[in-house]
């Protein structure tokens, strides 16, 4: 049969073009989608071998197999597997989207032995990835026990050539003449054994075949002892060098793999000079298929709470590579997770590059995400420095996807996790320790928020809160206090924070009637300092939480605190943001007396400058600015002189 011109049945040119130049995004992936459509074409010739086993033809040393010449500007691909008839190439070449591989994998989940092989290709569309980068696609094939191999040739006109050929010995081989470089594209960085060895660890390092690059190398003589011979002049060697691995590491069996193996594996392949803290590595089985390997790293990167930052798990289908960062795999707060998800089961679109979105997908990515919670809780019971060394890289992670949640979901996944510094213990602590220790004797869980550990154990309140042993928890990141008030409680005891409001525990009966007391028969001088203190303050009130200091500034129990007062008013446009404040006074101090003393004596310059002194105090001691500190000086001179 003579050369036959023809025209593509799927419509032609225009479809072609939009091919080439909408559904993939970067070229590179045409090597991808060439290698994986070859490792197709060996699982099927494999398959069909066990029943017909005669097509082998003495064939078994499966290969796929990569050349090129950068001289004449051309790459060659080819494989040794199931190769295609005249009628074939027809059907399945010249209509563009006639997927043999989708027929392929129907016939066998008729024949109900569909695991018996992974076939990658689902659409079709992958070989006429090649006319990204070239400018005229040959392929040459020859099927099993067929006389005739078959040459098929185009330049994505929306025309091909197909004629019988007798250069085909079996499998299918692809020739690809490069497209001319321009301004926008340089098609020669292809031609480069660099290249095409980082695309194959890229993309396709787990292809179960052996992938050969044919290199050209120098070989130097050696003597008897097979030593190399110093000054010797080399001769080029032409050898077919293996590129890939073969075997993913995550789908090898847990007890099989040393630390050490898992280390570099991470190392190499999430480019972290560090160990990972920990490894995950999990194979599902059931109406969903899939291997994981995830790692928790052990520092956080750099840019890992900036926006530039990409979270998600690397996507492998049958062990060949789909996606850098997919992150539908992971929910948000777990973004610092690096690892690998490989799934026959998930559905791709028909350039391979985007999943769609699936029931498949979300169920992968819950039980990942159980997983990963486990792992964490494993951790903090059996490994609790380790657990501690993790926390204080991704614990604001955690307490974000509290935060962030508005549906409450992810309060029960993660209040278990947190853990923070006490007043009572040295090392980190959990809510539910803490509620172990203090039982029925309170209500609620106490806690505070500052920069430090020094700083905020000399806040006023802190000192009546030791003398009686209460526990506090201690929030040094800006978001804990945020979390705390969207969770609301922990197993029925609420938060309190030691800055907002009365603190309850610290009243006796006895107490709370002496304050009583002193606030009824004080009542005109507390009203005249709030006059005089108007602008700054919306109540004032005495106390029974001070013991060595004369004054503190507190909130109302249902505002937010001054501490989050701090952090938003770092926010662009909220710099002049400002909450209610209450100024309390210790009714045992002397300078109470003094006060009292003022206002006995009708002195209401002196009153106003020391009730104004003890709330410029009490707002530097909970770590904020005060608008003028020149007059707040004065006011300390004056007083020191009168």
């Amino acid at each position: 049969m003579e050369k036959e011109t023809r025209s593509f049945q799927a419509e032609t040119k225009q479809l072609l073009d939009l091919m080439i130049h909408s559904i993939y995004t970067h070229r590179e992936i045409f090597l991808r989608e060439l290698v994986s459509n070859g490792s197709d074409a060996i699982d099927k010739i494999k398959f069909e071998s066990l029943t017909n086993s005669s097509i082998l033809e003495n064939n078994t040393n499966f290969e796929i197999k990569i050349s090129f010449d950068k001289e004449n500007r051309s790459i060659t691909i080819s494989d040794n597997g199931i190769g295609m008839t005249y009628d074939q190439v027809v059907e399945h070449i010249g209509t563009i989207a006639k997927s043999g591989s989708k027929a392929f994998k129907q016939a066998l989940k008729d024949k109900n032995t569909a695991s018996e092989v992974d076939i990658i290709g689902q659409f079709g569309v992958g070989f006429y990835s090649a006319f990204m980068v070239g400018q005229k696609v040959c392929l040459i094939t020859k099927a099993p026990n067929e006389n005739n191999g078959v040459k098929w040739e185009s330049q994505g006109d929306g025309n091909y050539t197909i004629e019988y050929s007798d250069e085909a010995y079996g499998g299918t081989e692809i020739p690809i003449y490069w497209r001319d470089n321009d301004d926008d594209n340089n098609y020669d960085e292809y031609l480069s054994q660099y290249k095409i060895e980082s695309l194959i660890k890229k993309y396709s390092d787990y292809i179960r075949y052996p992938i050969k690059l044919l290199v050209t190398e120098n070989e130097y003589p050696t003597d008897e002892n097979g030593k190399k011979i110093d000054d010797a002049i080399p001769t080029l060697v032409t050898n077919w060098k293996i590129l890939n691995s073969m075997t993913p590491l995550w789908k090898k069996t847990k007890e099989t793999i040393t630390k050490d193996e898992y280390s570099e594996f991470y190392k190499s392949k999430f480019h972290d000079w560090n160990e990972p803290l920990d490894s995950i590595h999990t194979h599902v089985d059931g109406s969903i298929e899939y291997d994981a390997l995830l790692f928790i790293p052990e520092k956080a990167p750099l840019d890992f709470y900036s926006k530039d930052f990409s979270k998600g798990l690397q996507l492998y289908c049958k062990n060949v590579f789909i996606m850098e960062n997919c992150p539908e795999l992971l929910p948000d707060y777990l973004g610092f997770i690096k690892g690998i998800v490989d799934s026959p089961d998930f559905s791709l679109n028909i350039s391979r590059e985007i999943l769609q979105q699936n029931k498949q997908l979300e169920t992968i990515s819950k039980n990942i995400e159980k997983k990963i919670l486990s792992a964490f809780k494993e951790m903090l019971k059996n490994e609790r420095e380790k657990y501690t060394k993790f926390f204080k890289e991704f614990g604001v992670a955690l307490k974000n996807g509290i935060y962030s949640d508005f549906s409450g979901k992810n309060k029960e996944k993660i209040e278990d996790l947190l853990i923070f510094s006490s007043s009572n213990s040295e090392k980190e602590i959990t809510f539910d320790e803490y509620i172990q220790k203090v039982g029925d004797k309170q209500d609620k869980i106490y806690y505070v928020s500052g920069e430090d550990r020094a700083l905020i154990e000399k806040l006023p309140q802190m000192e009546r809160l030791k003398e009686k042993n209460i526990e506090v928890l201690y929030l040094f990141d800006k978001i804990d206090e945020f979390v705390l008030e969207r969770m609301n409680e922990y197993k029925g005891k609420k938060f309190q924070s030691i800055t907002k409001g009365e603190l309850d525990i610290l009243n006796s009966d006895e107490s709370k009637k002496e304050i009583e007391e002193k606030s009824k028969s004080n009542e005109p001088m507390l009203n005249k300092i709030k006059e005089l203190l108007n602008e700054h303050i919306s109540n004032i009130r005495l106390t029974s939480k001070l013991k060595s200091t004369p004054a503190c500034v507190v909130t109302d129990d249902n505002s937010m605190s001054l501490e989050m007062e701090k952090i938003l008013s770092e926010m662009p446009n909220m710099k002049d943001f400002k909450v209610s404040r209450i100024l309390e006074l210790n009714p045992e101090h002397e300078v109470f007396l003094t006060l009292k003393n003022c206002y006995d004596t009708n002195n209401e310059e002196k009153l106003k400058t020391i009730s104004e002194v003890l709330y410029y105090q009490s707002l530097l001691t909970e770590g904020l600015k005060i608008d003028d500190p020149i007059e707040f000086a004065r006011k300390i001179n004056k007083l020191i002189v009168s």
